[in-house]
């Protein structure tokens, strides 16, 4: 009787096992996003100074307060909730560009400023939007809102325009003013 019992009892533990073994997925993306909710950063930094680099020379310096780090969503971007400060650097001149708020996209190397959006050029050229993008890849800075030009000799008001990182190649896509200066 005691064999017959060692028996069913062997052959219910293997029937458990073997049901187990079955029933086991692949679910390790699922146990890492516990306690992870979808809709918030992974990673959160304060007093950003982050600084690009090239053979030894730094090519540009971005600053901001707050950063958010969204890497774990399907379209990975990061957040600059309070604003950024970017100083791009060639050949020993700089470039400023300032934002309100901004949004870096991983996939698409594309950088959408937003918010009393200024750019100082190296010449001393200043632009006014409310919104523009900077497409790292490509080097060219584009929107298709208003848009105020200020240099030393004019005042270009305008809707859209594109242009390289370094405004050698500016094109408006609408002029709706022209101010001359005096010089």
């Amino acid at each position: 009787m005691k064999l017959k019992n060692t028996h069913i009892f062997r052959n219910i533990v293997t029937a458990i096992v073997v049901t187990m073994f079955f029933s086991c997925k692949d679910n390790f993306k699922e146990v890492q996003q516990i306690g992870v909710l979808q809709n918030e950063p992974v990673g959160i930094a304060e007093n950003i100074n982050l600084k690009y680099t090239d053979s030894g020379k730094v090519k540009a310096n971005l600053l901001s307060p707050k950063m958010k780090d969204y890497s774990n969503r399907e379209f990975a971007f990061q957040e600059f909730p309070d604003g950024i400060k970017l100083l791009l650097y060639d050949k020993g001149q700089k470039s400023t560009i300032l934002s309100d708020y901004a949004i870096s996209y991983n996939q698409n190397d594309l950088i959408d400023l937003q918010k009393n959006v200024i750019i100082v050029t190296q010449e001393g050229d200043s632009i006014f939007a409310n919104q523009l993008y900077y497409d790292q890849k490509n080097e060219q800075i584009f929107t298709n809102e208003a848009f105020k030009l200020k240099s030393p000799t004019k005042i270009i008001s305008g809707n859209g325009f594109n242009s390289d990182k370094d405004f050698k190649n500016f094109e408006a896509l609408e002029v709706t003013g022209i101010i001359y200066l005096d010089e």
